[in-house]
């Protein structure tokens, strides 16, 4: 059976996909800049508008011993400046919004032994230079044109996060704790299944400890916004908005134009979500990380394109359902059927994380899965699927995004119960 009418197939079991109303941790990545922006452009036309837009995380700035300073412009006298903890590089294209994250320790340009070490860092040139310095090191190292910047400070992330219901997360053995008094930190959270609000769960988001190193907190920082841009579909997410789109000079630095929110609205539904993270190599005698071009051609722009022309992909399927409806029995009665030939099934406690594809090294594979079942794809160094597999993660939101694969689970055998650490119950 070729690719496309497997695609086809599949697609009929859909009844909708993730709706992505605003990126969640961004608000403003639906919008575009003034002036010669490709979202202004598209105005009236009807087209999904095509534009890239560079997403930043940044600290609030403290003057004095858990004080944040009233100008949180200022550059002096500060307890410690506030270098760029996350960068996400956004694209809009062909239907599909595509996420790059960008690791922190990223070098810009080639290393020079000549200069500091710490200021060839990506994270550092918002503090030397401000969000234009900061968009031209992010366009040297992608190779993309980036058309507007949007810089969100942790206390608007907090803000936002609130407004959206709190944040579902589980923690590693060990647990996690991090306190740093001069900047007001004080986390600490035992193993196991918690919910966050605001302002514990930026400081999860940012914490590396118990998840390896940069690329693991990437790694669950890309679930987390697709458990909560998954909720901008409900009435709670519509309530939302105003705190969202509310964020301009309280928390929110941008070059965006907020009126051209409308632009992109009708395409909202239609928006397939997927992730990836920029591939480096280590610089010897650093930490610091030299970015691999060829490698992120390939996760990429596969990322932004389509595979259904594409032969059959030879690759396992690894379903783990938490759907808490046996959601997983009718998806992989529909895989095989359709031609994938090894999928394995475990079932899981019942879990708000948000349906989603894993993929580490199959990329085209994943793709085609999750453009079919109209889920997000987040691709990383971290999860938990080895090379020639996929991942398919059915969350409690599958009963409703998926709904129709109830009526292929009815019967048969059920999945036993794995021990794949989840959220808690819905």
């Amino acid at each position: 059976m070729t690719s496309s009418r497997r695609l086809s197939r599949l697609r009929a079991l859909q009844v909708g996909g993730l709706s992505l109303a605003a990126l969640s941790l961004g608000g403003f990545a639906v919008l575009g800049a003034p002036g010669s922006s490709p979202l202004q452009a598209a105005q009236g036309t009807g087209r999904v508008p095509h534009f890239t837009l560079l997403l930043a995380g940044r600290d609030i700035v403290y003057c004095y011993y858990r004080t944040p300073c009233q100008d949180q412009d200022q550059r002096t006298g500060l307890v410690q400046p506030p270098n760029t903890d996350t960068l996400m590089l956004v694209k809009v294209d062909a239907g599909r919004l595509s996420v790059l994250n960008i690791p922190r320790d990223t070098n810009v340009g080639e290393f020079d032994p000549r200069e500091p070490i710490a200021a060839q860092k990506v994270n550092s040139r918002y503090w030397s230079g401000g969000p234009q310095a900061l968009t031209r090191a992010v366009e040297t190292i992608t190779g993309e044109r980036v058309d507007a910047y949007v810089v969100v400070r942790t206390d608007y992330v907090a803000r936002v996060i609130d407004a959206l219901g709190g944040l579902d997360v589980t923690v590693p053995e060990g647990g996690i704790e991090w306190v740093d008094q001069a900047a007001g930190v004080d986390l600490r959270l035992p193993a196991g299944p918690h919910h966050l609000g605001g302002e514990q769960a930026v400081l999860f988001l940012r914490v590396r400890k118990g998840f390896g190193d940069d690329y693991g907190r990437i790694d669950h920082q890309k679930q987390a916004l697709t458990q909560l841009a998954a909720r901008l579909r409900s009435p709670q997410g519509l309530a939302a908005l105003p705190t969202i789109l509310g964020g301009i000079g309280h928390g929110v630095e941008t070059n965006v134009d907020p009126s051209l929110l409308t632009t992109l609205l009708p395409h909202l539904p239609q928006l397939k979500l997927s992730f990836a993270t920029l591939p480096t190599r280590a610089i010897p005698g650093t930490f610091n990380l030299a970015p691999d071009r060829e490698a992120l051609a390939r996760v990429w722009e596969q990322g932004a394109g389509t595979t259904a022309s594409r032969a059959a992909p030879d690759v396992s399927v690894q379903v783990v359902d938490a759907s808490g409806a046996s959601l997983g029995v009718g998806l992989t009665r529909a895989l095989r059927a359709l031609g994938y030939t090894r999928v394995t099934l475990e079932a899981a406690p019942p879990s708000r994380e948000a349906s989603q594809v894993l993929t580490g090294q199959s990329v085209e594979a994943a793709n085609e899965l999750a453009g079919a079942l109209g889920l997000p794809r987040l691709q990383g160094e971290r999860f938990p699927v080895s090379a020639g597999e996929v991942g398919i993660l059915l969350g409690a939101d599958a009963r409703v995004s998926l709904a129709a694969l109830a009526a292929l689970s009815r019967g048969g055998d059920r999945p036993r119960l794995s021990r794949v650490p989840t959220t808690e119950n819905p």
